[in-house]
Formats: C-alpha cells, sequence, structure tokens
C-alpha cells in the first residue's frame, strides 16, 4: 500500500525537522507523499519541492491556518494551494508581524515576573522561522526555569497563564475562503483537538471540502465519528502524524500516522477542478 502523511512541520514554522529533512525522512519510512504544513507560512514548501524528484517524493504544498470561531482556535488545513501568489506573501507577512509582536508582549511578561529570557534569544531559537510560543518555551528550558515544554504552557504561556497574550487571528470563514482562492482544498484540522464540539458543524457549513480523520492525537471513537461526518457531508479524508519533530525512538513520528495515496488523488482532483473555476472568473 503507497502511503501519505498530510499533516507536517518543518523548521518554517515550529518544527524541529527542516524541509530538506523532512522530504529525507519520508524516503526513509518508504511514504510516497507528504504535505508540507506549516502554521501560517509557505516558507517550508519550496525547498521541499527542490528535493522531490531526487527522493521520488510527492511534496504537496499546503498550510495550516490558525483561525478563531467562537474564541476557540481552530486550525483549517490548505491542501494544494498556489503558494507563490504575491498576495498570499503579503497576508502572511501581515500574520508574520502579528506574531513577532506577540513575542515581545511575552517575553516582557516573563521577565516582569522574573522569567530572565530575551526576545534575542527567542530570535536564535526560532532561526528563520516564524515566532510562535515553543520558541519561548525552548528559550525557557535553555535558562533552567522549566524541564518540559509543557510545563511552559501549562504554568505561563497557554491561555489563562501570567504571560499569555492574545494575538491576531483570521477567522475561519476568511481561511477557507482564502485557501479556495488559492486553488486549493479547505480541511478542518484534527476535529479531535476541537474543544466546543457544537461548533464543528457551523464551521464545516462554511464550505470545508475536507476533515482530518486520522492523527497521532485522535482516538478510535474519534476516528469513527470523523468518518461518520465525512460519509454523511460526502467530505474528502485526510490523516498525518501532525509531526512536530519530536524523535521517538530514534525516529521522527513522521509517517507513523497516514492516509493511503488514493486519498491524495482524491485532494489533487478537487483541487484541480477549483483551479478551473478559479480561472472561469
Amino acid at each position: 500500500m503507497l502511503k501519505a502523511d498530510l499533516h507536517i512541520h518543518t523548521t518554517a514554522s515550529d518544527g524541529l525537522l527542516s524541509p530538506e529533512e523532512v522530504v529525507k525522512w519520508a524516503a526513509c519510512k518508504r511514504l510516497s507523499a507528504v504535505a508540507i504544513t506549516d502554521h501560517d507560512t509557505i516558507n517550508g514548501v519550496q525547498p521541499a519541492v527542490d528535493l522531490s524528484d531526487q527522493y521520488k517524493i510527492e511534496v504537496i504544498p499546503g498550510i495550516e491556518f490558525s483561525s478563531e470561531y467562537m474564541e476557540e482556535e481552530i486550525h483549517i488545513l490548505g491542501y494544494y494551494i498556489d503558494y507563490q501568489k504575491d498576495w498570499l506573501k503579503e497576508k502572511l507577512d501581515e500574520m508574520y508581524l502579528s506574531r513577532y509582536n506577540r513575542a515581545i508582549k511575552m517575553v516582557e511578561k516573563l521577565n516582569s515576573i522574573g522569567i530572565d529570557i530575551t526576545l534575542d534569544q527567542v530570535k536564535n531559537i526560532a532561526e528563520s522561522a516564524t515566532i510562535g510560543r515553543p520558541h519561548i518555551a525552548r528559550a525557557m528550558m535553555e535558562k533552567g526555569y522549566i524541564t518540559c515544554m509543557k510545563d511552559a504552557f501549562k504554568l505561563y504561556i497557554g491561555k489563562g497563564g501570567p504571560a499569555y497574550t492574545e494575538r491576531y487571528r483570521i477567522s475561519c470563514q476568511e481561511a477557507i475562503d482564502m485557501i479556495k482562492m488559492l486553488g486549493g482544498v479547505p480541511v478542518l484540522a484534527h476535529p479531535g483537538l476541537i474543544h466546543n464540539k457544537t461548533c464543528i458543524k457551523e464551521i464545516l457549513d462554511m464550505g470545508i471540502e475536507g476533515i482530518e480523520v486520522y492523527h497521532s492525537k485522535h482516538s478510535d471513537d474519534i476516528v469513527r465519528d470523523s468518518l461518520e461526518i465525512a460519509a454523511y457531508r460526502k467530505l474528502l479524508i485526510t490523516g498525518g502524524s501532525d509531526c512536530h519533530g519530536i524523535f521517538v525512538n530514534d525516529q521522527p513520528i513522521l509517517g507513523n500516522i497516514w492516509v493511503d495515496l488514493k486519498y491524495v488523488h482524491l485532494l489533487k482532483e478537487k483541487a484541480e477542478n477549483t483551479k478551473l473555476k478559479n480561472e472561469k472568473i
């Protein structure tokens, strides 16, 4: 069976593997396709695409938008997007600036309660990636204030924590519409992690075309429920490890959760139809 992991993060956002390393590991794990789905950035797509022929891996250009609905963060995956559109880059630059300003405020709040980290330290950890809370957590670990990243979110920078700072998020509808304008397929990410289950139906009504059924944090019950939703609404099925580069038994979890390559073909077909419709508008 040919396998695809459709949810992977790289060093372009908050992953630990470079785009090139993702492709190499995908080859080692005998995957046929991977999707680069970094948070609110497409900077990891082209470096992975550049290696796709060499390693005989199909690299699907994607993104994971962090959006908001009913005061909850909702992630919308986009597959086969035209990631070279100038207006997309401008929008993502706006979102990057929001994250950067948020990091400044969070570091200041941490400093005010005796956590001595600096913005420069966080920037060095992030390197060229979009700065996010995981980079702040790693800075706290470097200084010995916490022993694991979960503690940073639980005690300091998670919602309700003393250093938590809200940031600008696009709406679910805006994320879905942008993905379609880019000729891509909008998919609801990991519905099992959404706390307010009542909002799922409303989000699906916004034009979602797929649902992430298989995910590293989905139980068998969630998989079953998601498959039922997909069948009832005639949604495309996706799945992936949501790999951020963490190693287990000397290997990243990349490819541990996968879908049959036939689902990739269905995604591509849907995207091609969307692009044709866009050309006629």
